[in-house]
């Protein structure tokens, strides 16, 4: 354990120098770029030994992985993110332990989070994830609400009890006209913040950026990237 605690240290560190980097390119703060952690495929080993190394927020993007890792790690001062597709008969799961979720793109989809908030007493943050290869149907590849939905989307959320609208979230898309261009299309989410904080102006969370990315991410103002292999090493998918 002491090699995998030294291992995710030394990833921390270059992962820190990296954010550090590129907030001050961009003349930003360090502090106004949060980290989160995705520890998908690892165990809850591996979020326990992220919590003594300092590390606050950590994401998910299955139900099945996420539940029991969470409740292994209850004990811990941690904020939990849930980032992946969400399928309305895991919400009772997920707002079981999940203190955000990022990937709100549908209207059902914040009924059954609203009514499972309300049953759990607990208050859900909520990110509207924005699909920017949305095709004729209004959804990306990767789900997500088409830009032209945000607006009722978030209507809908920042109404519905047991939710709060925090902000926008996008994955960036490997096709249409953002393709291969991370750092366009991060700086059209910031413009879509923009618009939405205009009406909802607590909604200032802006969710881009993973391993590969985060430095354009950064650049465009994202408050929040999301760090897997960086941090927790390449494995083999499971299943």
């Amino acid at each position: 354990m002491t090699d995998r605690k030294d291992e995710l240290s030394a990833n921390l560190a270059k992962v820190e120098e990296r954010i550090a980097a590129a907030c001050a390119a961009a003349g930003r703060a360090r502090e106004e770029v949060t980290l989160i952690v995705v520890t998908k495929t690892y165990p809850a080993s591996d979020v326990r030994t992220l919590a003594e190394l300092g590390v606050r927020h950590v994401a998910e993007n299955r139900d099945q992985d996420a539940a029991p890792k969470a409740a292994a790690s209850a004990d811990l001062p941690l904020t939990w993110h849930f980032v992946g597709q969400l399928q309305t008969n895991k919400v009772r799961s997920v707002v079981g332990y999940a203190d955000l979720v990022q990937s709100v793109d549908r209207d059902r989809l914040v009924t059954a989070l609203s009514k499972e908030a309300v049953r759990a007493g607990r208050e859900l943050g909520c990110l509207l994830q924005v699909a920017l290869d949305a095709g004729a149907d209004g959804r990306g590849e990767r789900g997500g609400v088409a830009p032209g939905g945000i607006a009722e989307l978030a209507d809908l959320v920042a109404g519905a009890p047991g939710l709060r609208l925090d902000g926008l979230m996008t994955v960036a898309p490997l096709s249409g006209e953002y393709a291969g261009r991370q750092r366009a299309a991060f700086e059209r989410l910031m413009d879509l913040s923009t618009d939405l904080r205009r009406a909802h102006p607590a909604a200032n969370m802006v969710s881009a950026g993973m391993s590969a990315d985060l430095e354009q991410a950064v650049a465009a103002g994202a408050t929040h990237v999301r760090v897997g292999s960086a941090v927790l090493g390449v494995r083999p998918r499971l299943g």
